[in-house]
């Protein structure tokens, strides 16, 4: 009867392989003298190391004994996020990418284990092959090169939120034109500040009308400057956004999501106030942000959440202000 008790050190092994292959898979692809064939975010980076890295927990840690299933498809979880949270303690990653790629992690290490039982099924044999070992690690860094031949697609996605306001249409008008610092007491809880997106803090108008200058800032020295296009009081502003990057310190967001980077940028903004028949007012908040990646299907969820988020918080603020404030 086959033993179907793991070996806890051999278990063990198995996951320090797996998080010293992912750790060296980034230190290789963000390498400044590699970045000509690597870069991290890549497809084959991306989803290639976490399937690797699910693969060797399974395929090197069942060689003596058999798992169960769910140590066969969550151990590999265990691997995913030891080497994002090592990655992190080093200052490769920052927090806000742990985030958007640990449920990704999660999943692609368990597919890794699947295809770890897949090729043992074919092989018959538990013994693990080096050939087999080789072939699958080195992988990830094949694929590359031949991927970064490709552009990444381009993708405009739109953000739309609103809030309901019990005030006036120019008092509203008066607290989206330009917003005055915010003090500690208006700020609350927001999963996007949570996981590393910095918190508003204040927008300065220069001038009135199409043309003018709003200097938007976020904490920790985020700066967007926002130019009008549409100025019509007391119901419709709209504006571009560029975001000075010369100005943002290189420690505030990951290098991999910042505003104006190569993959991700807020283009365009605009408020609408809607009148109510009760003397309500609804406003909307929507933006433009481009995303640059190669695989936009899934990090379009997580900018699409962060950008509402943001939105959201900011019209809870602007709502708090109009109804505590006289008419």
């Amino acid at each position: 009867m086959p033993n179907h008790l793991p070996n806890k050190h051999l278990m063990l092994s198995a996951v320090g392989i797996g998080v010293t292959y992912g750790l060296f898979a980034r230190l290789v692809f963000d390498k400044r003298v590699s970045r000509e064939y690597f870069e991290p975010m890549s497809f084959a980076f991306i989803f290639g190391v976490p399937v690797v890295l699910g693969f060797l927990t399974v395929y090197i840690g069942e060689r003596e004994n058999n798992w169960n299933w769910a140590e066969r498809l969550f151990l590999p979880w265990v691997t995913a996020w030891l080497a994002l949270f090592a990655a992190l303690a080093l200052g490769w990653e920052g927090i806000i990418c742990v985030f958007l790629w640990g449920p990704l992690f999660m999943v692609l290490s368990s597919v890794g284990a699947l295809l770890a039982l897949f090729v043992r099924e074919v092989l018959g044999t538990n013994k693990p092959n080096a050939f087999v070992l080789c072939s699958v690690a080195v992988l990830p860094f094949l694929i590359t090169p031949i991927e970064r031949q490709f552009t990444p697609p381009s993708q405009m996605r739109t953000v739309a939120t609103q809030i309901e306001i019990a005030s006036d249409v120019a008092t509203v008008w008066r607290n989206i034109e330009r917003v005055p610092a915010i003090q500690p007491a208006e700020h609350s809880f927001a999963l996007s500040h949570l996981i590393g997106f910095p918190k508003p803090d204040e927008a300065r108008l220069i001038g009135s009308g199409v043309g003018a200058i709003r200097h938007a800032t976020f904490e920790r020295g985020v700066l967007f400057i926002e130019t009008i296009t549409d100025w019509q009081p007391q119901q419709y502003l709209a504006f571009t956004i560029k975001a000075d990057a010369d100005k943002i310190p290189p420690t505030t967001l990951d290098q991999h999501v910042t505003v104006g980077g190569p993959y991700f940028d807020v283009l365009q903004g605009d408020y609408r106030i809607e009148p109510l028949a009760n003397g309500r007012v609804r406003l909307h908040l929507g933006s433009t942000h481009r995303l640059s990646t190669r695989f936009n299907f899934y990090a379009g969820w997580w900018t699409d959440f962060i950008m509402r988020d943001t939105q959201n918080y900011i019209l809870r603020i602007i709502k708090g202000r109009c109804e505590t404030l006289p008419r």
